[in-house]
């Protein structure tokens, strides 16, 4: 480890502790059913076990920027990574679902705090034209780990306890405390700084309402509740205030005039898309595989294989494109093939064999690979050094109101345009669903297809503010 230099020491030290969150998190997933036997409840209420996590890691993330701002990035990283080690042992000793979702909840404030300070971490190590390939190396735990966390839970239920789906995450968590101390560097502190607690208030109040209603609706009759709807209207007023409130306070919980740089702006549009596009697939592809073609959840897995390998690659390949200052290129192919792997699942048919089906997936990962990190890191790239915190801290945001955003879309599409197709043709259920799965895959995919013209402006944006960065550093 010592041959290493310290900032890929660094970056390695961040990986394992954004791995093991975002991997346990994934897990949990194909497990849902299995808690509703053991404490002998519905669907409704062992959904908390996701949403809670949602929830409580989405009202943190608006704090890290303060909080690193405030006594360090290491520290509140480290803080946070502790908080997730605890919330998982206590986890493990949950004796019903309540404390379940109680310890569910710590994990994601501690996941709160880790994700967005993560980035910002790598960025302080890194010079601004070694940034993308620290962050490719950094991404491949926010890609890979959703991908085979599914797997990877149903591995554990069938072969030991529920339990250990939070035990396994001590060892690995308290090695990244270890290596977290010992080759974090300390960052430079504002003591003076100010707490935004009506921003606080407002921003908690706008995500953690919004994340709230996306978590508890998973059919057209949930979209419909006026309870949800509720949540929805008030989530929003509450943004629009803390939108205003930011205009006026001297220390901004979220400095909302980095939106002004065209760059991070349309990097916070095309990561959007590609989490909508990574979380759609997730949900689209376990149906498909076995709803469908009759698989079980093993060939399921093995389906996201292809798609984590191929975006583990391309994403360090992207980052170091990135770093050529070719921002346009990578983000652009990114886009497009994104795009065109999502059109051709569009044309699958009950006949089809599930080669297709691999193939197709692995395109995808190329794309997500090369669109999704490169584009939050040319973004962040473009805005002045202060506001990185604050800056990962909204990417972090957005891209967890967006991972929502994807399921809550397919969910409701799917379940709306099945029971359409199945009630109007006298086809099977199988084909029901295929055409709901695939016209899914077709919305997706031209969605993307009508971004690429964005994710090339982004890269030049991103090129010309990075000239613009170099400038104003050679007169100091």
């Amino acid at each position: 480890m010592k041959k290493l230099p310290r900032k890929w020491l660094i970056v390695i030290s961040l990986l394992m502790g954004t791995f093991t969150m975002i991997l346990n998190n994934s897990m949990l997933n194909p497990v849902l059913p299995r808690f509703m036997d053991i404490f002998e409840v519905n669907a409704v209420a062992v959904g908390w076990v996701i949403t809670i996590f949602m929830v409580a890691m989405g009202v943190t993330m608006p704090l890290t920027g303060f909080l690193g701002d405030k006594f360090g990035k290491k520290k509140v990283y480290i803080t946070g990574l502790c908080i997730f080690t605890a919330g998982s042992f206590l986890g493990s000793l949950s004796w019903d679902l309540e404390a379940l979702i109680f310890f569910r909840g710590i994990q994601g404030v501690g996941g709160g705090l880790m994700m967005p300070l993560s980035m910002a971490l790598i960025f302080e190590a890194f010079p601004r034209n070694e940034r993308g390939m620290a962050t490719g190396v950094w991404g491949i735990a926010a890609m890979l780990a959703p991908t085979v966390g599914p797997t990877a839970g149903g591995l554990i239920v069938e072969m030991a306890s529920w339990h250990y789906l939070f035990l396994v995450n001590i060892p690995f968590g308290i090695t990244a405390i270890f290596f977290a101390k010992i080759f974090l560097i300390d960052t430079k502190t504002n003591p003076n700084i100010r707490f935004d607690k009506w921003g606080f208030l407002f921003v908690t109040g706008g995500v953690g309402l919004l994340l709230f209603a996306l978590g508890n609706i998973s059919s057209y009759e949930h979209l419909q509740s006026p309870l949800n709807i509720s949540y929805i209207i008030s989530g929003i007023i509450c943004l629009f205030i803390f939108i205003q409130i930011e205009k006026r306070v001297a220390y901004p919980l979220l400095d909302l005039s980095i939106f002004r740089i065209s760059a991070y702006s349309l990097s916070m549009y095309i990561t959007g898309l590609s989490s909508v596009g990574l979380f759609a697939g997730i949900f689209l592809i376990p149906l498909l595989v076995q709803n469908v073609y009759g698989y079980d959840a093993v060939m399921t897995g093995l389906i996201f294989l292809p798609t984590a390998l191929m975006s583990g690659i391309f994403i360090n390949l992207g980052g170091r494109l990135l770093d050529k200052g070719k921002a346009a290129l990578v983000v652009t192919a990114g886009t497009t093939i994104l795009a065109a792997g999502t059109i051709a699942l569009a044309f699958l048919s009950l006949e089809s064999a599930l080669i297709w089906v691999f193939i197709w997936m692995a395109v995808r990962g190329i794309g997500m690979g090369l669109c999704s990190i490169p584009a939050s890191t040319a973004g962040i790239n473009s805005i002045p050094e202060a506001f990185v915190s604050r800056g990962s801290a909204m990417n972090s945001v957005f891209r967890q109101m967006s991972n929502a955003l994807g399921i809550v879309f397919v969910s409701i599409y799917f379940e709306v345009r099945r029971s359409q197709v199945f009630a109007n043709n006298s086809g099977s259920s199988e084909s029901a669903s295929l055409q709901a799965i695939t016209e899914s895959f077709a919305v997706l995919g031209t969605i993307t297809l009508l971004s690429i013209p964005a994710a090339n402006v982004l890269g030049k944006k991103a090129k010309q503010s990075q000239k613009e960065r170099d400038k104003e550093e050679q007169k100091v």
